[in-house]
């Protein structure tokens, strides 16, 4: 086992990666920027490191910068979180050729997962179920509206390197193809440097719904069921729950199995999520996050598993403290993400919180770097605090949310606080039938 471990990452997560290491009794580096020095991270790991200023390129990407962090304090391994570095296949050949471990998959399998036509084309011959669309890169217009006229319309063109909605259009019509062709195109190239784009047919009503998989790096794995992530603005997820209100026992185990043993047979390590779109009782694959998911806490909770726990033990080279059989799912976990907006425009509020209060109570976890005195910065997510509650079944997890949202204060500056009781007063939202296109029309409607 690891004596030290560094995190490359700050706010809630590496809070959240600092406490799993305090439980198993390992040393944790916190590094940080300018920016960061007086964070909630910062003061709680056993040894903290600046790396830089602070923009992210300067130091929470920053390569040599983190590797000199791990050889000045000793540590052994790096947990980059989510986000950052967390599925940047070149941070991880960089750690792995500096004798360090990375608490994550390999380089191979996130360069694989990380292309989506790649991951798409692994996926179908793991046999796992996909969304009809182009065979590989959509190069130009004419192959384009040959792949229209065969999978039909509505579609929808993404960029093979993208992620939160950028490089993303839907082309409702025939008519609509070719300037969502040539946007999502630009779009791509401007944001990750690559412009091949691919095409999809485009679900209607679908629930966006991930399954959690953990593999031991040795050609066996587990599933833990799913979360339902349906809740969404601009393609980033607003509200999680575990189980999904649309999924059942027998459904649950199908999926969960075949998602297993794909990531078995590629020998994957570590925690991953395969992200499909639910339509109709059908699943069809869009993604695999080979890292962490900010949502993870509602799977924690429903199972009684610590998935950072387990992360650092098959880093480690120890064998999954669980088998599939002894994970059943106990409760309904809900988790909503309070960002500091400024609503109804969801505008970024950075500032000085002059009062924080965390709820508590049975049931209620808060996953938070906030303090009252402490300045939020302008540089990063506007994501402060993770509020998960957890109940014998969905309505009492509801009850516990209500309640918990009333007892939260967050005083100086603005948060999305007051979107999760407006949606607690929607009877589609207390009946858990929403789909991924729910929130943006409300939204819409409600706008002045």
């Amino acid at each position: 086992m690891f004596s030290k471990i560094l995190i490359a990452n700050r706010g809630e997560i590496a809070l959240r990666v600092i406490r799993a290491c305090r439980e198993m009794g390992i040393a944790s580096v916190a590094v940080h920027s300018t920016a960061d020095s007086d964070a909630m991270h910062v003061r709680m790991a056993d040894e903290a490191i600046c790396i830089g200023p602070p923009a992210a390129t300067d130091s929470y990407l920053n390569f040599p910068a983190i590797i000199s962090a791990c050889e000045i304090t000793g540590a052994e391994a790096i947990h980059p979180g989510y986000g950052f570095l967390s599925e940047n296949a070149a941070f991880v050949q960089v750690v792995e050729d500096h004798g360090l471990t990375f608490i994550g998959p390999s380089a191979e399998h996130i360069r694989m997962m990380g292309d989506k036509i790649t991951a798409k084309d692994t996926m179908k011959a793991l046999g796992v179920p996909c969304v009809p669309g182009s065979d590989g890169g959509v190069p130009d217009m004419e192959t384009a509206r040959q792949v229209g006229n065969d999978i039909g319309f509505p579609l929808i063109v993404k960029a093979t390197a993208g992620g939160g909605g950028r490089g993303m259009k839907l082309a409702r019509t025939a008519d609509e193809l070719e300037t969502a062709f040539r946007t999502a195109r630009a779009e791509a190239k401007a944001a990750f440097g690559n412009a091949e784009v691919y095409l999809e047919k485009y679900l209607g009503k679908p629930r966006h719904i991930e399954i959690q998989v953990f593999g031991d790096g040795k050609g066996g794995a587990v599933h833990l069921g799913e979360r339902d992530c349906s809740l969404q603005r601009r393609h980033q997820k607003v509200l999680e729950e575990a189980p999904s209100p649309a999924i059942d026992a027998e459904t649950r185990a199908r999926i969960g199995q075949v998602c297993a043993e794909a990531v078995a047979r590629i020998g994957y390590s570590g925690a991953g999520t395969i992200e499909f779109l639910y339509e109709d009782g059908e699943f069809y694959f869009i993604e695999m996050n080979t890292r962490l998911q900010v949502e993870h806490p509602v799977t924690e909770a429903v199972f009684g598993v610590d998935l950072v726990r387990e992360q650092i033990r098959v880093a480690a080279g120890l064998p999954l403290s669980f088998a599939q059989a002894e994970l059943v799912p106990q409760g309904h976990s809900i988790e909503v993400r309070i960002n500091a907006e400024k609503l109804p425009r969801f505008t970024p509020c950075p500032g000085l919180v002059n009062t924080f209060h965390a709820p508590g109570g049975l049931g209620v976890r808060m996953d938070s770097a906030l303090y009252g005195g402490y300045t939020i910065p302008p540089y990063y997510d506007s994501l402060i605090a993770k509020l998960i509650v957890h109940g014998r079944d969905r309505p009492e997890a509801l009850a516990r949310l209500r309640r918990a949202l009333g007892e939260l204060i967050v005083d100086g500056v603005d948060t999305t606080v007051p979107l999760f009781f407006a949606l607690l007063e929607q009877d589609d939202v207390l009946r858990g039938d929403y789909t991924i296109h729910w929130l943006e029309r409300f939204l819409e409607s409600a706008d002045p």
